[in-house]
Formats: structure tokens, sequence, C-alpha cells
């Protein structure tokens, strides 16, 4: 009885083991449970009952195991088509489009004349501080595109009319950028259209800014946008 018993558990030591490798040796090869499940049933002539038991068990639950793992579950996870761009999604050609000359700016000296020791630094004209975001702060002729006002900017993304400059004047624009390198390596200097999304009523504030930037439905184009 105790031999019988020492049996049992060793059977089921092994059909524990053999279940752990078959899952991870399937995901790999691709071997269908069945095709076991088949060697086995033809191998179940022991001379010990329980034995025998144990290897029916092991050989039904193997013809269970396709149902739970789909034979190209590796596969298919990989193959997961990225979101499609912000472009493909929105149709900005239903928006107003304006001809404008944009060029690239920064909070620094060489673009504001302001240190980081200035009270002003990184403040734009209408209060809220400068921001490269999924609504980037940008500055434009208010008498052109007023304040708050959402344009879409292709190859930057969406802009905020927030700040002014002495050279923004008419169809000009400033995008703006954390440092002068992105200016260059980024942007330079592009006549291009742009997309009047929506037009502003002369005022911007951080709560409105910060409400855009973390609408739910845009985080999915986070990475495709700041680049």
């Amino acid at each position: 009885m105790l031999k019988l018993r020492k049996i049992a558990k060793r059977t089921m030591l092994t059909i524990l083991f053999v279940c752990a490798i078959f899952t991870t040796f399937r995901s790999v090869s691709g071997v269908q449970a069945d095709d076991i499940a088949s060697w086995l049933d033809e191998k179940q002539a022991s001379d010990i009952p329980i034995v025998d038991a144990a290897l029916k068990t092991l050989s039904q639950t193997l013809k269970s195991m396709p149902s739970f793992y789909a034979p190209n579950m590796m596969l298919s996870s990989a193959e997961v088509k990225p979101p499609k761009s912000i472009e493909d999604t929105i149709d900005f050609t239903k928006y107003p489009a304006v001809s404008v000359t944009a060029t690239g700016y920064t909070a620094g000296k060489e673009s504001t004349g302001k240190e980081k020791t200035h009270p002003a630094y990184g403040i734009t004209k209408s209060g809220v501080k400068v921001k490269r975001d999924l609504y980037s702060t940008i500055a434009a002729d208010t008498k052109v595109f007023p304040i708050g006002t959402v344009l879409w900017v292709p190859g930057y993304g969406y802009g905020v009319v927030a700040d002014t400059g002495s050279a923004i004047k008419g169809h000009r624009i400033d995008l703006y950028y954390n440092t002068i390198e992105e200016v260059y390596e980024k942007w330079g200097k592009k006549t291009i259209n742009v997309y009047v999304v929506q037009r502003g009523d002369g005022d911007i504030t951080e709560t409105e800014l910060k409400a855009l930037n973390e609408e739910k439905s845009m985080q999915v184009f986070r990475q495709q946008l700041i680049y």
C-alpha cells in the first residue's frame, strides 16, 4: 500500500511537471495538445491501475488546453497594429485653412530677451506658462488669431495662441519649443497652411490648457505629436 502511495505521489508530480513543460513548449513550438494527448492514449497500458488513471487524466487535460491557449497566441499579440495617426483619424481639411509663415521660439534670451532669473521668464502674454505638449503654446498676431485660438499645424501638432511677439505680425506664427536646438532641428522656418480648429475669444487659462492636454481621447496620440 505504501508503495502505491509513493507511485501515486510521483505520478501526480510528473503530471504537474509535464503540464508546465508543455505549456512553455507549446507556446514556442505551436505543437497541438491533441498530438501529445493521442500519444498518451496509446501508451495507457501499465500494470498499475493508478498510473493508468493518472495518464488518462493527463490526456484529458491536454485535450482541453486548446480552448484556453490560442494556437497563434504569441504571434497575434505581436501583430497588434499601432493606432492610426491623428491625421488619419481627424480630417483637418474640414476646418478653415490659412497660409502662414511659421517659425520657432523658446522661452530663452535668444527669443524673448529674458534671462531665467526674470520674473516673467516663460510666461506668455495670456499669463499661462509656455508649454510643448499635445496642445502647445504658440505666438500669433491677435488681429489674425485671437488669444485662445486652437490651430492644427501640420508637422507640429495642436497650437494654442497664448503669446504675441514684436516680429509676429500679420500671417506669421511662432511655435514654442523647449530648446533652440529643437527649433533648428525640427522646424526652422516654413510657409504652410494651418487649420483653425477653434477661434479664440481673447483669453486662455492654465486650467483650460491643462484640460486640453489631459483629454483622455488624445493620449493615444501623445507619442506621435510630441517627438
